[in-house]
Parts: structure tokens; C-alpha cells; sequence
């Protein structure tokens, strides 16, 4: 955790001191845990507040998934090795999260970059002559 997210937490906790060591990080109304629901109706709603100041973010589709999958992009592009990726999203398996590589073409015109073009020249093929009178002969 970045010491700047630990530093709002804190914060967020101390705003908060009726939360428990079981409670929720962020709760619901009711003092559940969010669900799915509350998160995208938040990110709507942060959304529509940001495009005052930024009217670009209008247009995009935003949601906890995109986020999530930019997060798992970035960290993919900045080294992390995918099975690290693949347990921070909870995916039970790296296959589950090997279509982030596939989907970087930045990463794989570096790892092109890296290799070196083999000195061998391309040669045309030559049939010998019992080959093309074989051939002609048919």
C-alpha cells in the first residue's frame, strides 16, 4: 500500500471512530460492507461531479471494472509479474489473467525490441532439375 493511501485511511479512520476492527473499510448506509451496486452508484456519482472540471471523463464508460482492469494494465507495464497481478485480483489461476498480456502491444513491441534480427539471409528455393522433370512429366 502506498504510504499516501495508508495516510488517507488513517485519516478516513479517524473521521470514523465508531468503526471497529470487523467493520467495513467503507459501509453502506447500514454499516454493511458495499456491495457492487454501491460502488458503481458512487463512481456515477464521483463522475458526474469531476466532469465540472474535466468534461472528457462524460464521454468514456467508467466503472469499478474498468478501473480495476487499468490497475492490473498498469501494474503488468510497470514489471509486476502477472502471477503477483493475478493473486491481487483474486483470480484463482495466472491463466485467468494471462488476456492482459495479450492485450498490451506496447509490451510485446518491446520485448521484439529486445531480440536481436538472425543474420541469415533469405535464400530462394531451388527445386533440382529430377524434380522439375518429374514435374513437367505429369
Amino acid at each position: 500500500m502506498w504510504r499516501s493511501t495508508a495516510k488517507t485511511i488513517r485519516a478516513w479512520l479517524k473521521v470514523n471512530p465508531e468503526f471497529l476492527p470487523t467493520s467495513p473499510l467503507f459501509p453502506n448506509r447500514r454499516g454493511y460492507a458495499m456491495t457492487r451496486a454501491n460502488v458503481a452508484l458512487r463512481l456515477t456519482l464521483a463522475i458526474g461531479h469531476a466532469t465540472g472540471t474535466c468534461p472528457s471523463l462524460a464521454e468514456p464508460h467508467v466503472s469499478p471494472h474498468i478501473i480495476r482492469r487499468t490497475t492490473a494494465m498498469h501494474l503488468l507495464q510497470a514489471g509486476v509479474d502477472i502471477s503477483v497481478i493475478a493473486l491481487w485480483l483474486g483470480h484463482g489461476s495466472p491463466i485467468t489473467t494471462h488476456h492482459y498480456v495479450e492485450a498490451d502491444l506496447n509490451m510485446k513491441e518491446r520485448a521484439l525490441a529486445r531480440l536481436h534480427e538472425p543474420q541469415t539471409s533469405i535464400q530462394r528455393y531451388r527445386a533440382p532439375d529430377s524434380l522439375i522433370k518429374f514435374l513437367k512429366a505429369m
